[in-house]
């Protein structure tokens, strides 16, 4: 059976609208699906957000996909990047991910830093999948249009731009999500 896990940004939860949303679409087509709500998600910490995948999504193979929102998607990739190099998941869609971050006050920086700065190693998490979609908005004020290139370069990713769709807290529905998950 195909499984999705989905992972909410900082400061939000599995109730996030497109969320709700892509959780009732995969269903429809089959999907096991499983949205988490991460803990201390105002003051997220790395050990705490990739020790929450290990223990609550048990079974991992090539019918897993993946699904994160910004801090969401750099858990999975930090996930998959400590995983048992045997581990190969069918595939990854990432919205609005980041290895850096924009307009954040100085609160925000220091929450981020640790997640900033223990830099991702991308063949690592290629080991894992060679199928990464990332759907970045225009008007995004926390990710910068550096970012697309980084996941484009780096990740090998496809790239979906979006125009004003802000950092997709609000979003209602993301098709692409349900295009690039088969």
């Amino acid at each position: 059976m195909k499984r999705a896990y989905i992972l909410h940004g900082w400061g939000a939860d599995s109730s996030t609208p497109w969320i709700v949303w892509a959780e009732e679409e995969l269903r429809k087509k089959g999907f096991e699906v499983h949205s988490f709500d991460m803990p201390n998600t105002d003051e997220p910490k790395i050990e705490d957000w990739v020790k929450y995948i290990e223990e609550n999504a048990p079974k991992i193979d090539e019918n897993t996909y993946f699904i994160g929102h910004s801090i969401g998607a750099q858990t999975i990739m930090r996930f998959l990047e400590k995983s048992h190099k045997h581990i190969k998941v069918g595939g990854c869609v990432f919205i609005a991910p980041w290895l850096d971050l924009i307009g954040l006050g100085s609160e925000e920086l220091k929450i981020a830093h640790p997640w900033l700065n223990n830099k991702i190693n991308p063949e690592r998490v290629l080991d894992h999948t060679g199928k990464i979609t990332c759907i970045f908005s225009t008007n995004d004020p926390y990710v910068s249009p550096k970012e697309w290139k980084k996941f484009e370069e780096d990740f090998g990713a496809k790239v979906i731009i979006k125009k004003d769709f802000g950092h997709f807290e609000e979003t209602k529905i993301i098709p692409e999500i349900l295009e690039n998950i088969k």
